[in-house]
């Protein structure tokens, strides 16, 4: 099997930390409501420059099994919501 390579984890974290970013982890609540639905196809069609890129990077970050995101996610609404942490156990546990 070949190298895997988490770019959503480190495109993310070049994200956060740069001067521009607005915390959005909330969608990944939202996300997560949807996994186990019939909604679980989810489109994002937004103008371009309203930071699809971005939204994809924090939902690659969250989701990577063989990275430890959790530190990029800690002062993050996500990570105060209370809830986040155990979605996260769930999926990814």
């Amino acid at each position: 099997m070949g190298t895997y390579r988490s770019f959503g984890y480190t495109r993310f974290k070049q994200a956060i930390e740069s001067e521009i970013y607005r915390d959005k982890t909330d969608l990944i609540m939202y996300i997560n409501s949807l996994v186990l639905t019939e909604q679980k196809y989810v489109c994002v069609s937004r103008p371009r420059r309203f930071g699809k890129t971005i939204t994809a990077n924090m939902l690659a970050a969250y989701y990577d099994r063989y990275a430890d995101s959790r530190e990029l996610f800690e002062n993050k609404k996500i990570a105060t919501d209370g809830k986040g942490i155990d979605q996260w156990d769930k999926y990814l546990g």
